[in-house]
């Protein structure tokens, strides 16, 4: 189980890394779902209880939402903007590598100061949460499209619910659901501002917003 659980947090930070150095927004996606799977797989795994109905349920939500529906909402807002790929982003991607490679330094170096509660199996557990939580940070910031920084965004809130792992078995359901929810929400709403954007001005980056004077 504790292999499996780390095999599931590396792919975590290793799609992470690819999200970094891909210039597709559909490839984008699709890696943004594979990591949504990892995720999903998680509460049956690193914890000591194992497969409990909660952790099932949890595991079919997440699998459901972040996996599925999601990417599916994120794919039509691509089709409806009509643009495959980010291009000039602010930093460009082999730099991001670069930087994602000191993110999960500082990363692993971080989560020495931070103790783990008793009956977690993976001890990757708080370095892959905070290396997820910078590397979706670090994208939302760094990239001009703003279907690219949803996406970053979406990670920066998978690298939450790797801490809310953590301390899954103590909290109530409304923690859970209370995620899902925000993420539920978050993609309809920039769903909507992306497609408003996309009928009003020829670009989407963006920079050039700032450039609107009333």
């Amino acid at each position: 189980m504790e292999q499996i659980a780390q095999l599931l947090l590396v792919g975590t930070v290793f799609l992470g890394f690819a999200l970094l150095g891909s210039a597709s927004l559909s490839g984008c996606v699709g890696l943004l779902a594979l990591q949504g799977y990892c995720l999903s797989l998680l509460p049956l795994f690193v914890h000591h209880e194992g497969f409990t109905a909660r952790a099932l349920l949890l595991t079919a939500g997440m699998a459901l939402l972040k996996g599925w529906l999601v990417p599916k909402v994120l794919l039509h807002a691509i089709r409806e903007v009509k643009i495959a790929r980010e291009v000039e982003p602010l930093i460009g991607y082999v730099p991001s590598l670069i930087i994602g490679v000191v993110i999960v330094g500082l990363s692993v170096v971080l989560a020495h100061r931070l103790p783990i509660p008793p009956g977690v199996r993976s001890g990757l557990l708080v370095p892959v949460a905070l290396a997820t939580m910078m590397m979706g940070l670090f994208m939302t910031v760094s990239r001009l499209k703003a279907l690219t920084q949803v996406i970053g965004y979406l990670v920066f809130e998978n690298g939450i619910y790797l801490f809310g792992l953590l301390v899954s078995r103590d909290m109530p359901w409304l923690l859970e659901m209370g995620v899902l929810l925000d993420v539920f929400a978050a993609v309809f709403i920039m769903g909507i501002v992306i497609q408003h954007i996309s009928r009003e001005f020829d670009s989407i980056h963006t920079d050039r917003l700032t450039q609107l004077k009333e």
